[in-house]
Order: structure tokens, then sequence, then C-alpha cells
């Protein structure tokens, strides 16, 4: 999952105070580190399971506008930092960047679906419920929790769905796949056909 958000996609985002992918922070400072980890954990949850990162943004108003914060390294690896500091496990995947928006410069982090939630930031665990955040309930958890037992399937029990049977080496299949996988007595009794 390798997203991007173009420049008029986060301008989106910014407008939309009801959106469940975004926060909205005017500075880094009092309690919006706080607040902002606690983002950065349920947008890794995606209880609502939008599968597309969540976006923190810094420099911005609640109203969507800029600020006018200064856009520092030191800021960004600050922000950098949330993802190594040890108080959201497991690790999110986040990436962090100075963009224009609306013509001012604005921290973006954006915030990747934890492919084994549920995330949790001190311990607790932090979910989306339209634009607002908050602790998940049992129910939450055991949601969170089926979705990291379907993503931790083998690798080779996921599908791959661009995949058609032309792509299938049907003598290697035959010859060296299914004497390996099952039993010679299971194959004589299975007379259906590989295309099944």
């Amino acid at each position: 999952m390798n997203m991007q958000y173009t420049d008029s996609e986060l301008e989106s985002l910014l407008d939309d105070v009801e959106s469940d992918l975004a926060e909205r922070k005017e500075s880094w400072k009092g309690d919006a580190p706080d607040k902002g980890r606690q983002a950065v954990c349920d947008f890794a949850n995606d209880l609502p399971d939008h599968r597309r990162p969540g976006v923190l943004f810094v420099g911005v108003k609640d109203d969507g506008s800029p600020s006018g914060l200064g856009i520092t390294d030191e800021l960004l690896r600050t922000l950098a930092d949330i993802k190594t500091d040890g108080n959201i496990l497991t690790p999110p995947t986040i990436t962090v960047e100075k963009r224009v928006l609306k013509g001012q410069d604005v921290a973006v982090v954006a915030v990747h679906p934890a492919d084994a939630p549920p995330v949790r930031y001190k311990g607790r665990i932090w979910i989306r419920t339209g634009p607002r955040r908050g602790l998940a309930t049992s129910q939450d958890e055991r949601i969170l929790n089926e979705k990291r037992k379907f993503r931790d399937l083998p690798f080779d029990v996921h599908p791959l769905s661009l995949s058609t049977l032309k792509d299938i080496d049907r003598l290697l299949f035959e010859q060296e796949y299914l004497p390996n996988a099952f039993a010679p007595d299971v194959l004589e009794t299975n007379e259906r056909s590989y295309e099944l």
C-alpha cells in the first residue's frame, strides 16, 4: 500500500471537518503531541476499514485553514519520532513531509492502516468514529483482532487477484507441487482436474 495523497486530495481533507480520515493541529504545543499520537493510533487501527491513510495535519486550524506555523526540520523530525518513541505499539507506518497547501507550509503525517491491529498508544486502543476519536470498546477490539487474523495469513494463502490460470506452470504444479503437498493416495482419490 504505497498511497500518497495529491495536494488537491489533501486540501479536500482539510476542508471536510466531518472526515474520519483527517485530524488538524494548529501547533505542536500543549496537549497537541498527546492528541496527535492518539490520532496516529486511531488511523493505524482503521476501524472504519478505509484501507487508505489517515492524515494528521500540523499547522492547520480546526476550520482547515493554515495557521502560519513555521514547518521546520526540527518539527518534522519530532513528528517522525512518533513512529519510534515507544509510545505506540506496534509502531505505525507513517510518512512525514512538508507540503504547500492553500498557499502555506503545512506538516502532513500520513498514517497507513496497520496489518496487525489493534495498535495501542500508552496501552490504550484509540479508534475513530466519524470525526471523533475515542477509546475502543471490547466489541471494537474484537473487530480489530479479526482484521489481524485475516491479514496474518501466510503469504501463500493470500489470493493474487491479477493472476489467471495462464500464469500457472502446469508441469511444475503437477510434477513438483502436488506430489510434495499431498500423499499419493489422496491424489489418486481426488479425480478433479487442477483447474478446480
